[in-house]
């Protein structure tokens, strides 16, 4: 289980907390669904959870045991809006394989299978490819490192409608894998999603959800 309590975080430009007290409880099987306006700190919180920004109080802790940012970040998988700004291989190959001293074919496949990318071609660069393959290539790489936490940060903003309902087919099967946190302006989306919460003024708020069949 993934545990914040009472987590305060403050951007070097701002003049007061942009996250102000924030507790939250992430489990397998129950994925977590948290909206908000843009500059309410969706991004901020996915960044402090991950460990690449330090809350200045609080407490982040994994199974009851109090993490470092560096500890988190070995934890914690993160698919940014933009992925495409965070590739670093020439080519798609290459990007599945930085960080990995081997990564056999069958792995490769395995995950492209996984996100829906089967048919891809392994020597185009992740530049080339369109927004939702840029999408789900980034998720592909994370699921690689087989994080116990995946953050995804607007994961359906951008796309059109038959690449949104793919992408969100795709977060579904691994609901039961890792514990997925999803921050988004489109809540509507995850209506399939029981456990809601809203970002507004720096707190953090569960919301009422009702499922759609």
């Amino acid at each position: 289980m993934l545990q914040l309590s009472q987590v305060h975080y403050r951007p070097a430009a701002c003049p007061k907390d942009l996250l102000n007290g924030i507790n939250l409880k992430a489990e397998f099987g129950n994925p977590i669904v948290i909206a908000g306006a843009s500059g309410e700190g969706k991004t901020s919180l996915v960044e402090v959870i991950s460990g690449l920004s330090k809350a200045q109080k609080g407490i982040i802790s994994w199974n009851n045991k109090a993490l470092s940012p560096r500890q988190r970040r070995w934890l914690c998988g993160v698919v940014f809006q933009f992925p495409e700004r965070h590739f670093l291989g020439l080519t798609v190959s290459q990007e599945l394989r930085l960080g990995h001293r081997r990564l056999s074919t069958e792995k490769q496949t395995l995950v492209l299978k996984k996100v829906g990318l089967s048919d891809i071609d392994l020597r185009q660069a992740p530049e080339k490819l369109s927004g939702g393959q840029q999408r789900r290539l980034a998720l592909a790489i994370q699921l690689l490192r087989k994080p116990k936490v995946l953050l995804l940060d607007e994961p359906t903003a951008g796309l059109d409608w038959s690449v949104r309902n793919e992408v969100l087919g795709i977060l579904n099967k691994l609901t039961n894998d890792q514990i997925l946190i999803i921050v988004t302006h489109e809540p509507e989306l995850f209506h399939n999603l029981s456990s809601k919460y809203l970002l507004k003024e720096g707190s953090l708020k569960a919301t009422p959800t009702s499922k759609k069949s």
